[in-house]
C-alpha cells in the first residue's frame, strides 16, 4: 500500500515552492479565495482590527474602577508586552501553516493522534463563536456610540436598549454590504482607515492636551482605586487588568486572511507583530493622555452617554461640536473595525465549514465565482451577530456575557496550540525551515508523533494526510523561543483564570460574570454535537483533491 506524505514548506529534490497556491496545497487546500492583500494592506488590516487607542477609550471605566489610574498605566504595559509574547507564538504557527483555519488546524497538526479530531473540533467551534461574538460586540459598540453622540448633541434625548440594537443592526447591514458588494476595495479601505487611525490619534491627543486642565504626575502614576469593593488592592488590580487585556484581543484576525494574502507565511507574522508594536505605542500614548486630561472622575463615570471618553472630550473642549467631531472619529474607526471583524469571522466560519465542522457546511463553504468570497458565511455570521444583539434589549448585563466570550474564548483557542507548540519545540520534533532542499527527501526530515496518512485507495477529499512538522520562515530561534513560548502559555492561563471573576462585590445576579458558563457551554455543546453528528462528518482538515494535484506537481507529496 502506497503512503503519501505532505511536507509543508519545501518541494522535492531541491525544488522551491514558488507560489502561495503551492504553499496552500501542501496544507491540503486548493486556492479558492482571491489573494487581494499584500504586506501593507494586511498591516493596515492588523492595525485597524486592534484599534488600540480607541479601545482604551471605550473600555476606560473597567480598569479605572478596579485599580485606578496607576493600574491602568502599568497594567497596559504588562498586557501589551505579554500579549505580544502570545502573538509571537501565533505568528510562528501562522508561518508554519498559513491557512484560514488557524487555531483548529494547528491543533490537529500538533495534537497526539488519539485526540486530533475532537480537540480540533472543539477549538474550531470555540474560535468560530468567539469571532461571531466579537462581531456582535464591536457592532454594538458602534451602535451605542451613535447613541452617545446623539446625547451630546440632544441632551434631552433618552436612549433605549432597543434603539441601540437597531443601530447595531444598521452597522451589521452596512458591513455585510461592504464585504459582499465591493470586496475588491477591502485592502484600500483598510489602508484608508489606518491613515485615519493614526491621524485621528494625533488630532484627538493634541486637542485634549491643548484644551484640558492637566492633572499631576501623582494623579496618574501613583493614584489607585478599588470601587469594586475587593478585600485587597491586589485583587482589584487583577480584576481591572482584564480591561487592558481586552484592548489587545483579536490580533489573530490576520491569520484567518491567510488565503487572501500574498507571501502569507512571512507577511502574516510581520503584520501581526508590527501591528501589535504600533498599536501598543499609540495606545499607551492615549492612555497617558486621557488620564492626565481626566478632570473630575465622578462626572466622567456618571456620563449619560455611557462612554466616559465622550464626557472627557466635552469637559475638555467645552464645545458640543468639537466633542461630537472627536467622538465621530472614534465611531468611524470602531465601525471600520467591526467591518474587518465581520470579514475575519466569515473566513473562520467558511474554513471550518469547508472541513465539514459546522451544520449546513455545504452552503457555508460556498464561494462565489465572480467575487470569490464566501457570501453564505458572511450572511451567516451577520445573522448570528444580529441575534446576539437582541440579548442587549432584554439585559445589557446579560450581553456582557457575550462580550466575555471574546476573552475566554480567544485565549482558550490560543492556549491549546501554543502549549502543543511548546511541547514539540522542547522535544525537538520540528525540523528547521528550508526554502530549498538539496538532494534530501522529505522523509529524511524529523517528524513528530502527529503523522497521518492517506492511501491511494481513499478519495483525496476524504480526510487524513501526513503533516511533517517544519518551521516556517518566521520564528524566534533557540532558547529564546522556548522562553517566550513558555511565558506566553503561563500568561494565558493567568488571563483565563481572572477573566471569569465578577467586576465587583458583593456578587449579585446582575454583577455575576457568566463567562465560564458561556465558554464552558460552547465547549460542552461542541462535544455533544460531535458525538451526535460531528464525528460522522468531521474528520479533521480535509485534503482536497485539487490540492493533491498541485502538491504532486511541486514534488511535495511523495510516495514513501
Amino acid at each position: 500500500m502506497t503512503k503519501l506524505s505532505v511536507a509543508p514548506g519545501t518541494g522535492r529534490r531541491g525544488s522551491r515552492v514558488s507560489t502561495d497556491s503551492d504553499t496552500l496545497a501542501l496544507l491540503g487546500k486548493k486556492q479558492t479565495l482571491k489573494r487581494r492583500f499584500g504586506f501593507w494592506s494586511l498591516f493596515a488590516f492588523a492595525v485597524c482590527e486592534l484599534i488600540t487607542w480607541e479601545t482604551v477609550l471605550a473600555l476606560f471605566s473597567q480598569g479605572f474602577n478596579n485599580g485606578g489610574p496607576a493600574a491602568l498605566v502599568y497594567g497596559f504595559l504588562i498586557a501589551w508586552l505579554s500579549t505580544l509574547s502570545v502573538y509571537i507564538c501565533i505568528s510562528e504557527l501562522a508561518s508554519m501553516a498559513p491557512i484560514a483555519c488557524g487555531q483548529y488546524f494547528w491543533v490537529y497538526m500538533l495534537a497526539p493522534a488519539k485526540y486530533k479530531k475532537i480537540s480540533s473540533y472543539m477549538i474550531g467551534w470555540l474560535t468560530s463563536l468567539a469571532w461571531v461574538a466579537t462581531v456582535a460586540t464591536e457592532s454594538l459598540f458602534a451602535g451605542t456610540m451613535i447613541q452617545g453622540l446623539l446625547i451630546l448633541n440632544y441632551p434631552n434625548y433618552v436612549s433605549t436598549e432597543w434603539q441601540g440594537t437597531l443601530l447595531t443592526w444598521l452597522v451589521i447591514v452596512v458591513n455585510v454590504s461592504i464585504n459582499t458588494l465591493i470586496p475588491a476595495l477591502l485592502p484600500k479601505f483598510q489602508v484608508a482607515m489606518m491613515i485615519l487611525h493614526l491621524a485621528g490619534f494625533i488630532a484627538i491627543m493634541a486637542a485634549l492636551l491643548k484644551t484640558s486642565d492637566i492633572g499631576s504626575a501623582a494623579s496618574v502614576f501613583t493614584s489607585t482605586l478599588n470601587t469594586g469593593g475587593w478585600p485587597t488592592q491586589g485583587l482589584s488590580y487583577c480584576v481591572g487588568f482584564l480591561g487592558n487585556v481586552a484592548t489587545f484581543v483579536g490580533a489573530d484576525a490576520s491569520v484567518h486572511m491567510a488565503e487572501e494574502t500574498s507571501n502569507a507565511n512571512i507577511n502574516i507574522p510581520r503584520a501581526i507583530v508590527a501591528g501589535m508594536i504600533v498599536n501598543g505605542l499609540i495606545g499607551f500614548g492615549m492612555m497617558i493622555t486621557i488620564l492626565f486630561c481626566l478632570g473630575d472622575p465622578a462626572s466622567v463615570l456618571a456620563t449619560k452617554t455611557a462612554f466616559p471618553f465622550m464626557q472627557i472630550f466635552y469637559n475638555s473642549v467645552k464645545n458640543q461640536s468639537g466633542a461630537i467631531a472627536m467622538g465621530a472619529i472614534v465611531l468611524v474607526l470602531t465601525w471600520a473595525c467591526a467591518n474587518g471583524i465581520t470579514t475575519t469571522a466569515s473566513r473562520m466560519t467558511w474554513s471550518f465549514a469547508r472541513d465539514k465542522g459546522m451544520p449546513g457546511h455545504r452552503h457555508l463553504s460556498r464561494v462565489t465565482n465572480n467575487t470569490r468570497i464566501p457570501v453564505w458565511a458572511v450572511g451567516f455570521v451577520a445573522i448570528l451577530a444580529a441575534l446576539l444583539a437582541l440579548i442587549y434589549i432584554g439585559s445589557p448585563t446579560a450581553f456582557n456575557d457575550v462580550i466575555s466570550l471574546t476573552i475566554t474564548g480567544f485565549y482558550g483557542s490560543y492556549l491549546v496550540p501554543c502549549a502543543l507548540l511548546l511541547y514539540h519545540r522542547v522535544k525537538g520534533n520540528i525540523a528547521p525551515y528550508q526554502g530549498m532542499l538539496e538532494e534530501s527527501e522529505p522523509e529524511d526530515l524529523p517528524i513528530g508523533d502527529n503523522e497521518k496518512v492517506v492511501t491511494e485507495a481513499v478519495p483525496m477529499a476524504a480526510q487524513d494526510f501526513s503533516m511533517r512538522l517544519i518551521w516556517g520562515p518566521w520564528k524566534i530561534p533557540g532558547i529564546l523561543g522556548i522562553i517566550n513560548n513558555a511565558y506566553a502559555c503561563t500568561y494565558m492561563v493567568f488571563v483565563i483564570f481572572w477573566s471569569v471573576w465578577p467586576p465587583e462585590t458583593p456578587v449579585t445576579a446582575n454583577t455575576m460574570n457568566y463567562s465560564v458558563v458561556v465558554t464552558g457551554g460552547v465547549l460542552i455543546f461542541s462535544v455533544i454535537w460531535y458525538f451526535i453528528a460531528g464525528r460522522r462528518e468531521y474528520r479533521g482538515p480535509i485534503l482536497e483533491e485539487g490540492a493533491v494535484d498541485v502538491a504532486r506537481r511541486v514534488g511535495s507529496i511523495v510516495a514513501v
